[in-house]
């Protein structure tokens, strides 16, 4: 598995290489000190993941996710930041990124992340699952409002499972026996009834529901 490191920290990219490099099946093919060379080394190396910083000079993390994702929509893109902040995290997943790990995160955690973006899932730091979902609890709480969760039909539930694994509309089709214009149906049903107006918005949601980790 080729791994590329950003971050604007030697001392951190010479930890993160060694720690990897213990996997038989890692191999890290390039370091970049910015966003700028993050892109450019992804565009040269077609790693498989890329793990990232967000606050590096030159180009940030999110916006060399994005650039990345855009131009090499099979390499997976991990962000890994001290920021457990909801708006960072939403970024990021509009960015492309499919995991978000906290700096501070055990070692296991990193190497989870690694094999799960690169089968095509998402992960999140379970610290960060545990804040998004315990300040969701907090505002339904406060506000008395009606979890929207409650309006979903088995059917919706079960989608929003498959979708939020980031499973293919023809693999959700196939495994629920429907059409894809079905599928696409139920996305959009979920969706409204959520108040959720993307994939990303969608994903974090999941996230605060602990319905994916």
């Amino acid at each position: 598995m080729r791994i590329i490191l950003a971050d604007d920290h030697t001392i951190l990219r010479n930890g993160l290489r060694l720690l990897l490099e213990r996997q038989p099946e890692f191999a890290v093919v390039g370091e970049a000190g910015n966003g700028r060379e993050a892109v450019d080394l992804a565009t040269r190396a077609r790693p498989d993941v890329v793990i990232m910083d967000i606050a590096m000079p030159g180009l940030n993390g999110i916006e060399a996710a994005q650039r990345i994702s855009s131009a090499h929509s099979r390499t997976a893109i991990i962000i890994l930041s001290v920021h457990s902040d909801e708006a960072y995290i939403l970024r990021a997943l509009k960015a492309g990124a499919r995991g978000y790990l906290l700096k501070d995160s055990p070692e296991g955690d990193l190497i989870q992340a690694v094999h799960a973006v690169a089968a095509g899932k998402a992960f999140f730091s379970p610290a960060v699952s545990k804040v998004l979902a315990e300040d969701y609890v907090r505002q339904v709480r406060q506000h008395g409002l009606e979890d929207p969760y409650d309006l979903l039909t088995a059917r919706e539930r079960e989608l929003l499972q498959l979708i939020v694994e980031l499973k293919p509309t023809k693999e959700i089709a196939d495994l629920l026996n429907l059409s894809p214009h079905t599928v696409d149906t139920h996305r959009g049903n979920l969706m409204q009834k959520l108040n959720v107006h993307s994939i990303p918005e969608l994903i974090l949601y999941a996230v605060r529901k602990g319905i994916i980790r």
